[in-house]
């Protein structure tokens, strides 16, 4: 397998862009190897050179050629690492110069063959995308399908004043807008299309808003140089508007000429919810008079009831009015006894008081038996009865 082929596959299967360095980390080792074994065929593709012996030279040393090889950690050691780091350098650098030449032939091969796709540099990165050219194709595919993230009228506004006029405040989107957009701005840090820049050195120090990376996915750009200008952005405004007008129109046409080439079944349509009509109406009419007749029955049951409910009341409140009538005339009798015995007591004591003590008392007598046939009215006819048995007893 080709190192054009393993490239072509990792750009496609990433779901972020992929950058050199990323991709240098994955296939250094290859390209490395490849390198080694082009830099041995160059060499043994090259003629030798010549070498032509100086006689009397090596004889001729100076002092210094025999003094000991430098030991590890001596300054002589040092350049020594210095060219491995720019050894390191160097291969790193014809890494990323491999890739980068296969990256451009995917760019070319995808760019000049009838493809629907091509690779595009995204983000400092490269990624798979859509062709503008079928991007009506793609945008009915997208319509059919629910997307994953729904911008409002506001939150657009709000992020295309950012985007454009980044690092920006809050109170400035605010005043360019005409409207407060404080909560539209919490809505783009939750969903990582913008974050802080810091604080602008003003009073109050308020905080400074930029775009994310993310951002640059969403919309697929490379940088923000990448969006369009005003003027751009109104012909694309007009075209998209102008696309939508057209597809309105042929959708009406579609469904006229649908309409038109089946007028008998849109006729027969008709008939049928007539016909359909009408039968629900005379049901209707043939159940009016039976619920009409039910109806007259639930009421004259409820108005008997509610004869029958006021009827057992007034008879509770009669046996209640003859209950207390009862009882207060129970209490009034009472009354009465205890005023009389009082008022007999009263005068028996009156009477033995003015009586001198050894003589008759022909007075209190009367009064004496006046209250002891009180008494035995009130005891009632139960110890009337009690006497004559206990006669009968004896």
């Amino acid at each position: 397998m080709s190192l054009k082929a393993k490239v072509e596959a990792v750009v496609y299967a990433a779901e972020e862009p992929v950058t050199l360095a990323a991709l240098a980390g994955i296939f250094a080792a290859e390209i490395s190897h490849g390198l080694s074994e082009a830099a041995v065929e160059q060499s043994v593709a090259e003629p030798a050179t010549e070498q032509i012996p100086l006689e009397g030279l090596a004889s001729e040393a100076s002092p210094e050629d025999t003094s000991p090889a430098p030991e590890d950690g001596s300054p002589a050691a040092e350049p020594v690492e210095a060219d491995e780091k720019k050894l390191a350098r160097l291969r790193d650098r014809q890494i990323r110069q491999v890739l980068q030449q296969v990256l451009d032939e995917l760019i070319a091969d995808y760019a000049n063959g009838e493809r629907g796709m091509e690779i595009r540099e995204i983000a400092g990165g490269y990624r798979m995308a859509t062709k503008p050219e079928y991007h009506d194709a793609v945008r009915g595919f997208v319509k059919s399908l629910k997307p994953p993230m729904k911008l409002s009228l506001q939150a657009l506004e709000t992020l295309a004043v950012i985007a454009y006029k980044q690092p920006v405040t809050a109170p400035e989107v605010s005043e360019i807008r005409g409207v407060d957009s404080g909560g539209v701005l919490g809505s783009l840090v939750s969903r990582k299309l913008i974050t802080t820049a810091g604080r602008k050195q003003v009073i109050g120090r308020p905080i400074l808003y930029k775009t994310t990376k993310e951002f640059l996915l969403r919309f697929g750009l490379k940088d923000v140089n990448d969006l369009p200008s005003m003027e751009e952005f109104e012909k694309m405004a007009g075209e998209l508007a102008e696309s939508e007008a057209e597809g309105e129109t042929q959708d009406a046409e579609n469904v006229a000429a649908s309409a038109e080439g089946q007028p008998d079944s849109a006729a027969e349509q008709t008939a049928e919810a007539a016909a359909v009509e009408q039968t629900g109406e005379a049901a209707a009419a043939e159940q009016t008079p039976e619920a009409a007749t039910a109806e007259q029955s639930d009421e004259a049951a409820a108005a008997e009831q509610a004869t029958e409910a006021a009827t057992a009341e007034q008879n509770d409140e009669a046996a209640a009015a003859e209950q207390a009538i009862e009882a207060v005339a129970e209490e009034a009798t009472e009354a009465v006894a205890e005023q009389a015995a009082e008022a007999a007591a009263e005068q028996a004591t009156e009477a033995v008081t003015v009586n001198q003590p050894g003589e008759d008392v022909p007075a209190a007598e009367p009064i004496m038996e006046a209250a002891a046939i009180e008494r035995t009215t009130e005891e009632g006819p139960s110890e009337q009865a009690a006497e004559p048995q206990a006669e009968h007893q004896v």
